[in-house]
């Protein structure tokens, strides 16, 4: 069984039909839906295509279009819902999601605050009680070649601030994804001047020593950014999801193979394969009938 932990609907040109043709081409058997809101200043407009945005909020990659999704297709998708954690109104509507439309997972958080905002320390207590995964989206600061709305799109204040928030929620599960968190697998100072930093995996990385730290840390392998911090260094990187095994997930946040081609390619253990492929997913979102 194969579940991608990171995808969205109606992204990257792909309706409800091209996303099940894509996920049958590569044998995913069921895909976790994420959604994205952000307030209208904090993400690029390259983001906001087609977007109608509501007065003071833009769903960028909408809730509703994922739920669509799953009513057409049932049995295929897992439903992710990220409402703003600073708006008031956020923890009723994420239970109000999870009443009314079964959603399993709080994701995908990407705003411009600090991962431990105390808004948001609050929005994971509750996710921790109700025993939803919450999959970040971390970004540092580099230069989009434009001043308005915004020089950068930085989100989530790096990793130091992710760290303060898993330390803070002992009982809530963390997937890391995107850019600044996958480059701390390095203890190079890369990862605050390159988005995808190349070369050998050096000791001392940030994620390692979280990892071992914090048992409540998991990571989301998805985009360009995990599979090149794995490509970067493959024998790394065995060594790497072999002592992890346990809290990796396969994930892709797009349309390609490249992270199957990947992990095929390791000689890993069918067992470890079986856990990253889908028996981790299980184990956050366990599925009835579907053994992890």
């Amino acid at each position: 069984m194969i579940i991608d932990v990171h995808n969205h609907a109606d992204w990257h040109g792909h309706n409800l039909q091209r996303t099940l043709e894509n996920m049958d081409k590569y044998n995913i058997d069921m895909s976790w839906l994420l959604s994205w809101e952000a307030p209208r200043d904090e993400y690029s407009p390259d983001n906001a295509a087609g977007v109608s945005p509501r007065p003071e909020y833009a769903s960028i990659l909408p809730f509703g279009n994922a739920v669509s999704y799953a009513e057409r297709a049932p049995g295929r998708f897992i439903l992710g819902f990220a409402p703003d954690p600073r708006r008031p109104d956020s923890i009723d509507r994420l239970s109000a999601a999870i009443e009314i439309h079964g959603v399993r997972t709080y994701g995908e958080l990407k705003l411009r605050m600090m991962f431990d905002n105390l808004d948001a320390i609050r929005m994971y207590k509750f996710c921790g009680e109700k025993k939803l995964p919450v999959t970040v989206h971390i970004d540092y600061e580099f230069d989009s070649g434009s001043l308005y709305p915004r020089q950068n799109y930085w989100y989530g204040g790096g990793i130091e601030p992710f760290e303060r928030a898993v330390r803070a929620c002992p009982e809530t599960i963390f997937l890391g994804h995107a850019p600044g968190f996958w480059a701390h697998i390095s203890g190079d100072d890369k990862y605050n001047k390159e988005p995808y930093p190349q070369g050998k995996v050096l000791p001392g990385g940030k994620i390692i020593d979280m990892l071992r730290t914090y048992p409540n840390l998991y990571c989301d392998m998805s985009a360009g950014s995990g599979c090149n911090a794995l490509r970067r260094d493959p024998e790394f990187a065995k060594d790497f999801l072999l002592e992890f095994q346990d809290r990796v997930l396969y994930a892709r946040d797009y349309f390609d193979n490249i992270h199957q081609e990947f992990l095929n390619s390791l000689g890993l253990p069918e067992d470890v394969l079986a856990k990253i492929y889908a028996g981790n997913a299980l184990k956050l979102v366990p599925i009835e009938g579907v053994k992890a």
